[in-house]
């Protein structure tokens, strides 16, 4: 081979390097998080610093690493061509072909992109200062193809898409989880803070049936058995009916006043703080936190009283249960051995649905409502009702609330039709 034929292989390998730059940088900057590079710059390393400014202007990024991919690979085959030409005559296009071919497959575009893609922080880092440069350089060259992608979607308009942005975060809680980045109780934890918005009042209250307050005519006597039975710390004080809560009392304020002498149960009560049973959770939160009180009352749109909800309700959705030395730990859901379930009327519908992995058509809150809108009437002990996929039989109920709804899958109870 002559001198000029060196220099041309020197050229070829040359491009093929920077060809597998390019792919690389493309597929760093394209798998790169963007997360990541603001904590590694937070810690003070400029080139994560370098490597988030370029990631911020990807569209013109993209430009420059295809052009720049482009030439390179557009001048290593004809350099290429002309050199084997040289050394084979005829048959140098063909042999050009099948070398170059293989050589940016390999080296130029497959091996730099599964590189980057393992490690695409390190690797944006790495190629920061580079790209910037020529970013630079290729400056005019950007600017034309932004007027070309200007045009471009004016000519083809793009459809706007519907906005999956809880989705996708909850994939990537999910994803980090597979990955081991992240422990279950962490990913049950974000994915309860991102639906914390999508929860209204009513999922999490205590229904009036449940709510245990005060009269306003009950004596001090009768507060401190209500305490002392109850454990709670808070009660509500309605004047006549539960529609009219007129007072929250505190067992602290109580106590310290009943030392004091005080006779009267309405001289402690605070004022009630009302929310309407259409409020959403977030905005609960932020009125517990604007008017300094544990306790709401949540009243239904005829202004009659809808049930309770406490900051320990709140929490409880973002957090699962609390519970304390004083309270009953209650399963709402017990599998048994034979497959079938035993679920508290009071669980919450869309829960269990969820669980089971099926669709919510249904306009009832809990299971027990549920029961009452699929049988069309009152529930009773031993009536059973069937749905797409589930059969249920109410087990027990409290007067006209059902207390207990044993559900199993349809196969499973066929099985058992057929064993009888």
């Amino acid at each position: 081979m002559t001198p000029a034929m060196w220099i041309m292989v020197a050229a070829l390998a040359v491009c093929v390097a920077l060809s597998a730059f390019f792919s690389c940088s493309e597929t760093a900057y394209s798998a790169v998080n963007k997360v990541k590079l603001k904590t590694l710059q937070q810690d003070g390393k400029t080139r994560a610093a370098a490597a988030l400014e370029l990631a911020e202007q990807y569209d013109r990024l993209l430009t420059t690493i295809l052009v720049g991919n482009n030439v390179v690979n557009i001048a290593g085959t004809s350099i290429a061509t002309v050199l084997f030409t040289g050394l084979a005559g005829s048959m140098g296009a063909t042999l050009s072909t099948v070398v170059m071919t293989l050589l940016i497959l390999l080296f130029g575009e497959v091996s730099p992109k599964t590189l980057a893609k393992e490690s695409p922080e390190t690797i944006a880092m790495a190629v920061a200062g580079p790209l910037k440069l020529l970013m630079k350089l290729l400056g005019p060259v950007n600017a034309l193809f932004a007027l070309w992608r200007r045009l471009m979607t004016r000519v083809f308009k793009p459809k706007e898409g519907e906005s999956h942005i809880e989705a996708e975060l909850m994939n990537m809680v999910d994803e980090a989880q597979s990955e081991g980045d992240m422990d279950a109780h962490e990913g049950e934890l974000i994915r309860s803070a991102i639906e914390f918005n999508d929860q209204d009042v009513l999922a999490i209250m205590t229904p009036r049936v449940d709510v245990t307050a005060l009269e306003d005519t009950a004596t001090m006597e009768e507060a401190a058995d209500l305490f002392r039975d109850t454990a709670y710390s808070r009660v509500p004080v309605y004047h006549e009916d539960i529609d009219h809560v007129v007072g929250i009392l505190n067992e602290k304020d109580f106590y310290v006043a009943q030392h004091e002498g005080v006779t009267d149960i309405g001289q402690i009560m605070q004022p009630p703080v009302y929310a309407p049973s259409t409020l959403m959770v977030s905005k609960l939160l932020k009125l517990f936190q604007s008017t300094k009180t544990h306790i709401v009352v949540v009243l239904d749109e005829f202004g009659g009283t809808e049930g309770i909800v406490t900051m320990e309700d709140v929490l409880e959705e973002l957090v699962g249960e609390i519970y304390d030395e004083h309270d009953d730990v209650n399963q709402e859901l017990i599998t048994r051995e034979d497959g079938s379930m035993l679920v508290d009327g009071g669980m919450q519908l869309s829960e269990l649905l969820e669980q089971l992995g099926l669709e919510d058509p249904y306009e009832a809150e809990t299971v027990g409502g549920w029961a009452g809108e699929v049988l069309g009437r009152i529930p009773s002990v031993g009536a059973t009702f069937e749905v797409p996929g589930l059969q249920g039989t109410v087990i027990s109920m409290d007067k006209r609330r059902v207390t207990c709804v044993r559900i199993c899958r349809t196969e499973q109870a066929a099985e058992k039709e057929e064993d009888k």
